[in-house]
């Protein structure tokens, strides 16, 4: 019994979908599978590709969004900055009220977008991350991760609040909301618990001024986690050892 159930998961993983792994190119974005890839979702998960489209035919908010995202794209290629996208989409939404869900450290980025929006006639909610004051103690944070950093950079003893900027901004009711530089984990608190639709505007990377691809790009990046690779490996030999 144990041996098919181990088959039957090796079975599924194996049907995983890998598209980073296939030269996209010459495949679907052509219109075709890729029939090189016995798990191409296109042949392996036919069925649920037949649902994902019958949802763009039947769910009504995901017909209007595919429609205005594609006319966005198509009007602004290259030349529009993410902001501008942002604001041409909420418009063809018909969306009124946007909400910011911002990081204490880009209130002025919150504040320039916020002002921006405001000029393009919408109506602007903000909720800074710090929220509440909410001690990072009383939310269970280990007090060696409160006030100092492991890389030696202080912090504040203050908690980020993701949850309160959810519940605030559903409070008003928004239609929209857009998060700017929160932290990771923070920003997926904060998306689980949004009522309106979600769209990141900026993600925060501290060492990248927030521009994550960047590290994806340079020599900085291939060695960062070359050696981070070799340091946690390093790490689990001392462990066994």
């Amino acid at each position: 019994m144990e041996n098919k159930i181990s088959k039957n998961t090796n079975s599924r993983i194996e049907m995983n979908p890998t598209c980073h792994n296939c030269n996209i190119i010459n495949f679907c974005i052509l219109g075709k599978p890729n029939k090189n890839m016995q798990n191409c979702p296109m042949i392996a998960s036919s069925e649920i590709e037949n649902e994902a489209f019958n949802l763009y035919k039947t769910d009504e908010f995901i017909k209007k969004a595919t429609k205005v995202a594609s006319i966005v794209e198509a009007s602004g290629y290259l030349i529009w900055p993410r902001l501008k996208d942002t604001i041409e989409f909420a418009k063809g939404m018909d969306f009124k009220k946007i909400g910011l869900a911002s990081c204490v450290g880009l209130r002025r980025e919150a504040k320039r977008t916020a002002e921006i929006l405001d000029n393009y006639g919408f109506e602007v909610c903000s909720v800074c991350c710090k929220t509440g004051a909410i001690k990072k103690i009383d939310v269970d944070v280990p007090k060696d991760y409160t006030t100092v950093s492991k890389t030696g950079h202080p912090l504040g003893f203050v908690s980020c609040n993701p949850v309160a900027q959810a519940l605030l901004l559903n409070n008003a009711q928004t239609d929209l909301n857009l998060i700017i530089g929160l932290c990771v984990g923070h920003d997926i608190i904060f998306t689980q618990l949004s009522n309106a639709p979600v769209s990141t505007l900026i993600a925060k990377d501290r060492s990248n001024p927030h521009n994550p691809a960047a590290v994806l790009y340079t020599p900085y990046g291939d060695s960062y986690f070359a050696k981070d690779l070799k340091m946690r490996q390093n790490e689990k030999k001392q462990n066994f050892d």
